[in-house]
């Protein structure tokens, strides 16, 4: 009997010994989703808060639509929670004999991929990667045909997750863009302005999102003053004002920071104004929704 209780006692001490916990798995995830899981599945893996991914990715889609080209990627190369194998996996097992789907869904995502690179508000003749796309659409069409009624649940599958994704990006879009007082009209990408006299100077400067750059070293003010309204919604907005000029400044940002000559503030409605009085006054209200405002003095 002694002989018995040692071996099941070894036993036992065998088993808790080898016992292991479970590698941590990145999938997408099924509780923490918004369209295919994977901010959920990340944060999970990384212990982080979901919003902190959906975020970044409403973000970098309004900064180019990077935003979009990174989830559709980790949607299909993440897999679900409780699969073994991603989407993409999946699809390049089932069409080893028959690629050219797989192939018509390149050419198309490649294309895709382009195009929203080099998007503008109008179309500026990408005329060769809209043929690509039309190349890898009419591969995928003739495909569907050559196998009659049946539809691939896959490309079925990914073709609804691109109208949600597309759909759901467009709205986070619209949200942020009213929160932040967001005018596309007003431009996408960088802008800079070096007025040579005073006649150049505007009396407003717009941007939509993007960076704004108004170098005012060389102009020579006139007597009285000289009003100027600048504003960016999502993005930078940096001012250079003549060395010796009398400046009154109000810069403020809905959400981010403001940098005036020597001043700082950063946060939620952050604010710098500074106070002036001259014969000759520049008179500057700067401002963004979501960014930094940046007023400083030329260097000689």
């Amino acid at each position: 009997m002694v002989a018995r209780r040692s071996v099941r006692d070894a036993c036992a001490m065998t088993e808790n010994i080898t016992s292991e916990a479970a590698v941590k798995r990145l999938e997408r995830s099924r509780s923490h989703r918004m369209l295919a899981g994977v901010c959920g599945g990340l944060a999970r893996y990384f212990d982080l808060s979901p919003a902190f991914y959906r975020v970044g990715f409403v973000v970098l889609t309004l900064l180019g639509g990077a935003g979009i080209l990174i989830y559709l990627a980790a949607a299909l190369v993440i897999p679900a929670e409780g699969k073994a194998d991603s989407i993409a996996a999946e699809a390049l097992r089932d069409r080893r004999e028959k690629p050219w789907q797989v192939i018509g869904l390149g050419l198309v995502a490649v294309a895709i991929a382009v195009l929203l690179s080099r998007a503008t508000l109008w179309p500026q003749g990408d005329a060769a990667w809209i043929l690509v796309l039309l190349a890898g659409g009419t591969v995928l069409w003739t495909q569907r045909r050559a196998e009659g009624r049946r539809r691939p649940r896959v490309l079925r599958g990914l073709a609804i997750a691109a109208v949600v994704v597309v759909v759901l990006t467009l709205a986070a879009a619209a949200a942020v863009a009213t929160a932040f007082h967001v005018d596309v009209r007003n431009g996408i990408g960088k802008r800079t302005y070096v007025p040579a006299s005073a006649a150049d100077v505007h009396r407003d400067y717009k941007l939509g999102i993007g960076r704004l750059q108004l170098d005012l070293s060389g102009v020579q003010l006139p007597r009285g003053e000289t009003d100027l309204d600048a504003r960016v919604g999502i993005g930078d907005l940096v001012v250079m004002v003549p060395q010796d000029a009398t400046v009154r400044v109000k810069g403020d940002a809905q959400i981010g920071a403001v940098d005036v000559f020597d001043r700082h503030a950063d946060g939620h409605n952050a604010a710098v104004t500074t106070a002036g009085s001259g014969g000759r006054l520049l008179v500057l209200h700067v401002r963004v929704g979501l960014g930094q405002v940046t007023v400083k003095r030329s260097v000689r």
